[in-house]
């Protein structure tokens, strides 16, 4: 045996770089189902699923395809010191098969990444780590694009624009004359619009995914979320159709309802095929090229097309570059010194904030929630109330299917909670419940007043937004973007005894949570 090839739970491509090379004669594939990637956060049940069913159905295209596969299954009945952790498996496998090497793509979290080069000193074996070519930009020429800038998203997109040529009139001037149309994109969407909504496409369970949920259910009972309604695709094949779908039915109107918040609709027109993208079942370029030719020919507008390229080729690939520049200490970063735990109701859901209840009900559901309920509603609540950003990126790693660490943490610590200070954006995301009202119809139905600061009927986002910003004014103060806001802040505090009260109602809405963990 020359290689141990290792496969990650977010790498399943034949595409990866680890298989550049590969030897079906001498070479054989690892894979693993360990304890500590499904338990060191409290995963949601349908992504521990979704995560098990992709390896097992890539394991099985991978044996057809002539590959030599060590694999190994989590079961209900073992014991869960068996297989706890990557290395424990991978140490007993190589007195077994006794390789001359091992190779891994980059994994895409520094606590595997260094776990595994652990590993491989104890085993006396040269790991290889081999570049991760599923992204536009390599860890280290984003590293040499960053080197003496500000990072600036706009500008990274604008450069992996150019570089690529994508959706370019020549080589310096984007198509229709916009980088981006973010003031096309933000209309909300009214019930009593009764526009159509995009179907969600779902994908029956077949018996290796029917196999899971029963392991689930079994082994990981109190685990948050539900397996009623799980329909993801799982293969390389169903996620293409997923694609596919969402061009031809979702594309057109993603762009100006992309921001938009409607009761009962998780989904609207989004494509939820970040968990695909991240796990390699779908190829970006794929994606992109999908939504330029369809712009082309003039099967999707504009700016909803450049709204989806932006995600991928811009926000995606500017997460990455940012987390393994800045791993390992930006984990650590806690800019505005927040101390509080995840609220109970991020878990369960139980709360009389109508916006929040309606999120956590998709969360809880489907493992998922689009950006702006994530970003605005979720991130928000907790950057007011004052969670830390690292146990809110812990929370998010836990309750989302798609979640990656290099793409949840620059997001939740970063973009979400400006743990980091700038780093990801250069303002804080923050923002009254007059937002969420705006963008929703969610504050039709809720006991609180959006409008309203202080009282019983005060939203908490606006009291808390007020006491956000009077909290952290000395660090927000130099910063030019949020000069409105202090303003209002400025305002607020002339008037001392309606400050007071401010800080008096949001001491209250402290105290009650406080006395709920």
């Amino acid at each position: 045996m020359r290689n141990l090839v290792l496969v990650l739970g977010d790498q399943l491509s034949t595409s990866s770089g680890a298989f550049y090379g590969f030897d079906k004669s001498v070479d054989v594939i690892w894979m693993a189902e360990v304890e500590e990637e499904l338990t060191h956060v409290w995963c949601h049940k349908q992504r521990i699923v979704f995560f098990l069913s992709a390896m097992r159905h890539f394991r099985n295209e991978l044996k057809r395809d002539g590959f030599h596969v060590c694999y190994h299954e989590i079961t209900a009945e073992q014991s869960k010191d068996a297989g706890r952790d990557f290395c424990s498996v991978l140490n007993r496998d190589v007195h077994r098969l006794n390789p001359s090497g091992l190779i891994v793509t980059e994994p895409g979290d520094y606590r595997v990444k260094t776990a595994l080069e652990g590993c491989a000193r104890e085993l006396e074996l040269k790991l290889k780590i081999v570049p991760d070519r599923h992204f536009y930009c390599g860890i280290e020429e984003f590293a040499s694009y960053a080197n003496g800038k500000t990072l600036v998203l706009e500008n990274f997109y604008r450069h992996m624009r150019k570089k690529h040529r994508i959706l370019m009139d020549g080589p310096n001037q984007p198509v229709g004359g916009q980088w981006n149309y973010d003031e096309e994109n933000r209309e909300p969407l009214k019930t009593e619009a009764a526009k159509v909504l995009l179907t969600p496409k779902q994908f029956e369970p077949d018996p290796t995914t029917k196999q899971i949920v029963d392991l689930v259910l079994k082994r990981f009972p109190d685990h948050p979320g539900s397996l009623a309604d799980f329909a993801l695709p799982v293969t390389a094949a169903d996620a293409g159709k997923m694609l596919r779908h969402f061009v031809q039915h979702g594309l057109t109107l993603f762009g100006p309802y992309q921001d938009a918040m409607v009761v009962g609709q998780p989904f609207l027109y989004h494509s939820r095929l970040s968990a695909l993208l991240n796990v390699k079942l779908l190829d970006p370029r794929v994606c992109v090229d999908a939504a330029v030719a369809a712009y082309e020919e003039g099967g999707a507008p504009l700016n909803s097309a450049e709204g989806f390229v932006r995600q991928i080729l811009g926000w995606r690939e500017f997460m990455r570059g940012v987390y393994w520049l800045k791993m390992p200490g930006y984990i650590e970063n806690n800019f505005l010194d927040h101390q509080l735990p995840v609220p109970h109701f991020f878990w369960d859901g139980e709360t009389d904030m109508h916006c929040v209840q309606e999120t956590m009900r998709g969360i809880l559901a489907n493992g998922y929630a689009h950006h702006i309920q994530r970003l605005m509603v979720i991130g928000l609540f907790a950057q007011l109330y004052g969670v830390h950003p690292r146990r809110f990126h812990e929370w998010h790693m836990a309750l989302y299917v798609d979640a990656v660490e290099w793409v949840s943490l620059p997001n939740t610590l970063g973009m979400s909670q400006y743990g980091d200070g700038g780093i990801v954006g250069t303002k804080p995301y923050c923002a009254s419940g007059n937002y969420i009202d705006k963008m929703s119809n969610y504050c039709h139905a809720c006991r609180y007043n959006p409008k309203a600061t202080t009282g019983e009927n005060a939203c908490p986002f606006t009291t808390l937004y007020y006491d956000f910003l009077d909290r952290n004014y000395e660090k927000f103060r130099h910063n030019g973007r949020l000069k409105f806001q202090l303003m209002n802040i400025d305002r607020k505090r002339r008037d001392a005894p309606a400050m007071l009260e401010i800080r008096q109602r949001a001491a209250e809405l402290h105290a009650r949570w406080s006395g709920q963990q």
